[in-house]
């Protein structure tokens, strides 16, 4: 699908903010109500708009501790790789993980409460699964940029 100028727009307005209505977001395009509903739709059918998701503050729910955790496997072969992945989809700590070149072979980004609930995680989940070679841990001091806007 090719976007136009009013798909882009849209795009970012959606990504500023899911929950504005299809009237909000008709007076800021200039457009009809149904011709903004009619774009979103079309954009949801082609999956360039892949979900809706509220992002929760992770100080509120005690989950501020954030870790990058580097993980390196013991060979790269198809069977380590595809144990690793699907092991690590169970684990509710890490919301993201990534594939990566370099020194490692993935980066985790693991939201955990605290040291000692991190240490648990490393100790009873993480280290328990098959093939991993290392891991190095970061600890986030401060975020300066975190964000899910992709501008278009």
């Amino acid at each position: 699908m090719k976007l136009d100028i009013i798909d882009k727009k849209l795009l970012n307005l959606l990504q500023a903010n899911s929950k504005q209505t299809t009237k909000q977001l008709s007076l800021q395009l200039n457009l009809s109500v149904t011709a903004v509903y009619e774009r979103i739709k079309k954009l949801e059918k082609e999956a360039i708009v892949a979900k809706y998701v509220a992002v929760i503050d992770p100080k509120k729910v005690e989950k501020s501790f954030l870790v990058f955790c580097h993980v390196k496997l013991t060979q790269h072969s198809r069977e380590y790789l595809s144990v690793f992945e699907k092991e690590i989809l169970k684990l509710h700590e890490v919301v993201e993980c990534f594939h990566v070149s370099g020194d490692y072979d993935y980066i985790l980004k693991v939201f955990v409460k605290d040291m000692p609930e991190y240490r648990e995680f490393m100790i009873n989940k993480l280290t328990t699964i098959k093939h991993i070679g290392s891991t190095q841990s970061s600890f986030n001091i401060e975020a300066i940029k975190n964000s899910t806007h992709i501008t278009i």
